[in-house]
């Protein structure tokens, strides 16, 4: 009988949930039927973690929020989040239990960087006016980060999953920005239903354009890459749609963004010296400086209306800042965010917790048509501007030094590779974490895993490459 049990209780099992799962049907209850997918992915994160990871970078774009499971007034992704939890969780156990991690990883700049960015992060949380709502971002912001940093680093320690990975995210998002082009179609492509029209996927056509821009380097990689001659009509379908998807997005701050990576694209590729570009930007630094006051002047006098259902003048919009209430809102935060700043330098008023408390700080002229006090229509809309109210001086700047590592030890590693695929990779994800650094002036979304999962694996990328593979390519090459 024993023997018995033994041979057959894969079978005895499958029975056992069949008629368990049938009776909680009849009953109404069907959360049981995802019981054999949790014990599936259960044995993935331990048996084939490398699958699980791509496995969520395919689900991100098709992942859902559900509002329901907010704590703290911040919602959940899934599956996305509880799997990047589960990854985080399984990755400290390691730690403990291994009680070693790759040093070369650790001991990397940009792993320093974003290690005093986490830091700062708890220090401030400890420091909260909200302490619930600092310990869930900061919880959220781990996963993130363990998930799409330091466990995609070994994972990117092989090669070939670099490009499962673009692929893997790129074409369901592709799928979605099939389905917001044919949806906003039905409203004859208008302004204000763009705002909504990629629902339930995204949550607005802001976090939308950002999305799609900072993937769209990645688009010109894998259509001209000899890898994937075969797929290169397909790839050039794909950057027809993302395009459309970019243009019918109505994020101005998406067009800006992709601008600035062609831009930069060119710097790189022509070899333009650091000193020259710092010699340009300072010269343009001075100017405004020094016109400043005429400038705004010039700004104020712009009128046009970013609802407009010209593609031109939702251009010039860009820089309206007397009537255009979104531009209008954008600054009342910002302005909201150093009041409170001015409060508290130090620690601010915690991680999380800018739309919560920045009510108080709006000055009456400041306000706009779309103000509120409820602190229900996001935050402060820049990822410099809003640490500064929420974790002080130094939360911005380990979010800069961040950025400014990543950088330097990009385009170190893109000038010392010789030219190939991932010469070529290295460029790609320079150009698409640009799009972010650029629009992160004017938006902060990385609490969203379509923009968190690519902003951290691009990183991942880059530091992989530095890690892994770089050696090996010079010495292969003899350079």
């Amino acid at each position: 009988m024993t023997d018995y049990l033994k041979n057959n209780v894969f079978l005895i099992l499958s029975f056992l949930f069949i008629m368990t799962n049938g009776v909680l049907i009849a009953m109404e209850v069907y959360w049981f039927s995802l019981v054999p997918f949790v014990i599936a992915l259960g044995l993935m994160a331990f048996l084939a973690l490398d699958k699980l990871m791509l496995f969520i970078a395919f689900a991100t774009p098709l992942s859902l929020s559900i509002e329901e499971f907010a704590l703290g007034g911040v919602g959940m992704f899934l599956p996305t989040e509880p799997l990047m939890f589960g990854v985080m969780i399984i990755f400290f156990l390691r730690l403990l239990y291994e009680r070693k991690f790759d040093y070369r990883i650790l001991q990397h700049p940009i792993t320093v960087a974003i290690l005093l960015y986490l830091f700062w992060i708890f220090i401030t949380m400890l420091t909260s006016e909200m302490i619930l709502v600092s310990f869930k971002f900061l919880v959220s912001r781990l996963w993130f980060i363990v998930t799409f940093y330091f466990v995609a680093t070994q994972l990117f320690s092989n090669y070939r999953n670099i490009n499962r990975f673009f692929w893997l995210f790129i074409i369901p998002l592709f799928g979605v920005v099939v389905y917001t082009t044919i949806h906003h179609s039905m409203y004859a492509f208008g302004e204000r239903s763009a705002h909504w029209v990629m629902q339930p996927f995204l949550k607005d056509h802001t976090v939308y354009g950002a999305v799609l821009a900072f993937v769209y380097p990645a688009l010109f990689y894998l259509a001209f890459n000899p890898r994937f001659k075969r797929y290169q009509l397909i790839s050039f379908a794909f950057i027809l749609v993302y395009t459309l998807g970019l243009v019918f997005s109505h994020g101005r701050a998406a067009w800006i963004s992709v601008v600035f990576a062609l831009l930069l694209f060119v710097i790189y590729r022509l070899k333009i010296k650091f000193s020259f570009i710092f010699s340009v930007s300072l010269f343009f630094g001075l100017f405004i400086g020094l016109f400043w006051t005429q400038i705004i002047k010039v700004l104020e006098q712009n009128n046009q209306d970013s609802t407009s259902t010209s593609l031109v003048e939702h251009i010039q919009s860009i820089s309206n800042i007397s009537t255009d209430a979104s531009n209008l809102e954008r600054i009342n935060r910002w302005k909201s965010s150093f009041r409170m700043f001015e409060e508290r330098p130090v620690f601010g008023f915690g991680p999380g917790t800018y739309q919560f408390q920045y009510a108080p700080f709006q000055a009456n002229e400041d306000l706009t048509i779309i103000s509120t006090n409820s602190g229900d229509v996001g935050n402060a809309h820049s990822e410099y501007i809003g640490p500064l109210a929420e974790m002080g001086l130094m939360g911005t700047l380990t979010y800069v030094l961040i950025i400014v590592m990543v950088y330097y030890k990009g385009s170190q590693l893109y000038h010392y590779l010789p030219k190939g695929e991932v010469k070529s990779i290295v460029l790609t994800t320079i150009l698409g974490f640009s799009t972010y650094v650029v629009h992160g002036f004017l938006n902060n979304f990385l609490d969203a895993d379509k923009m968190a999962v690519p902003f951290w694996g691009f990183i991942a990328i880059i530091v992989a490459i530095d890690v892994y593979h770089k050696d090996y390519l010079i010495e292969k090459t003899g350079e």
